[in-house]
């Protein structure tokens, strides 16, 4: 198995890159929610070093500050819905990377998914490429309170689209045969 959707680059920025990994099976997922908050903002302040600031220009620093604000958010989200959707059996790492340019950052994250997930993932992922993404926000709020169970909202994926211009793509492959590991990675496009 090997399919793109969206807008998927693997073609890196540039050299400068922070990649970090995570064990999913080595603490508990409700343990990793804090950790993913710390590992987000850390990848926000990195990539925060490389923003010209002057500290005599207050829009240099508004700008690094919007740019690092978005950076935690996604990279947060990201982390996120890579714990909670990964395929804990499949004992697969959880990488995210962090790529930057003058102009552009790319985030990548990518877990192992339960095939059981795959084809719904599928089918939300055609629904935000062919839908208004404001329409489709407000669609999945609507059906989160219909039914306040449902766990697979979306929010933060339409919120990355909606709220920062982010390009978002996905690409799923099989990284091994046996057992058959499927592996998701995806990818969040922000200029600035």
């Amino acid at each position: 198995m090997n399919n793109i959707y969206g807008y998927y680059v693997d073609k890196p920025l540039s050299q400068d890159q922070l990649t970090l990994k995570f064990s999913p099976c080595s603490i508990p997922i409700k343990d990793r929610w804090r950790n993913n908050g710390l590992s987000a903002d850390f990848m926000a302040d990195y990539l925060a070093t490389f923003i010209p600031k002057d500290d005599y220009e207050p829009s240099t620093i508004q700008r690094q500050e919007e740019v690092k604000s978005a950076a935690s958010y996604i990279a947060n989200e990201l982390l996120e819905n890579s714990m909670k959707y990964c395929d804990y059996g499949a004992k697969f790492s959880i990488s995210i990377q962090l790529q930057l340019d003058a102009d552009q950052i790319r985030f990548f994250v990518t877990n192992s998914i339960a095939k059981a997930s795959i084809e719904p993932f599928k089918a939300f992922i055609e629904q935000m490429i062919n839908s208004d993404p404001s329409e489709l926000y407000f669609q999945q709020l609507e059906k989160n309170a219909e039914n306040q169970n449902s766990t697979a909202s979306g929010l933060g994926l339409l919120s990355m689209v909606n709220d920062y211009s982010a390009m978002l793509g996905w690409k799923f492959e099989t990284v091994c045969e046996k057992p058959e590991i499927i592996a998701i990675t995806t990818m969040v496009q922000l200029t600035f």
